[in-house]
């Protein structure tokens, strides 16, 4: 792990480097470890982690396996609700990387949805390795009322975030742009995003390298 991490840092801001070892980190093992229903199921803070969250359906766990080049790591389904638990995934043995539920519309009892949001923002607010949240957003709808109150949880634990735009081969060109912008004029007002919003696509596998970098950097 040191010998990564000291990698890393000999690359300093050179972009290209910087891509290519965030390639070959991704190109290698990528492994399911546990699913979690209950924070006492968590596993040890050895590791760094990021988690990947959004309302239903937004392609969340479409683009973990774009990230990770692999097209069964987190399930997909166009159920949406269909991740119950925080599902952790061990990437190369140097990260963590958390698939958490969906928030919003799920077909499933109301007592579920309440536990499950439960889990995963106690997670959110307690966890000390959790390094940055991937707050994902739909392209074709941008931000709703749900997500604003995500976002304010998110700001009020200082959990830094990063905004990703999902599905923008979906998205007519000018449309995104103007997504992108709106969300990125909200973003001024919570303390805890970063100012710029990613652009990303599973299905036309784009905007990944902007997305393996940030979580090369988390390590």
């Amino acid at each position: 792990m040191e010998d990564f991490i000291e990698e890393i840092d000999e690359i300093g801001q050179n972009e290209s480097d910087e891509r290519d070892i965030a390639r070959k980190l991704f190109a290698g093992a990528c492994d399911f470890v546990l699913g979690v229903a209950d924070l006492s199921q968590l596993p040890e803070s050895n590791l760094s982690e990021v988690a990947f969250i959004g309302r239903s359906n937004v392609g969340k766990s479409s683009l973990i396996n774009a990230l990770t080049g692999r097209k069964g790591l987190a399930h997909t389904s166009n159920t949406p609700g269909r991740t119950q638990q925080l599902n952790f995934f061990n990437l190369g043995g140097k990260i963590h990387i958390v698939d958490l539920p969906g928030y919003g519309y799920a077909k499933v009892s109301k007592s579920h949805v309440q536990a499950w949001t439960k889990l995963m923002k106690n997670y959110l607010r307690g966890r000390p390795n959790l390094r940055r949240v991937f707050l994902l957003i739909d392209s074709r709808h941008g931000l709703k009322a749900s997500d604003l109150e995500m976002m304010d949880m998110l700001n009020k634990a200082a959990v830094n975030y990063c905004i990703v735009l999902t599905k923008c081969d979906q998205q007519k060109r000018e449309q995104l742009v103007q997504t992108k912008e709106t969300t990125e004029l909200t973003l001024k007002k919570h303390t805890a995003a970063q100012p710029h919003v990613c652009q990303t696509s599973a299905l036309k596998k784009f905007g990944l390298d902007e997305l393996h970098i940030q979580i090369l950097h988390q390590i």
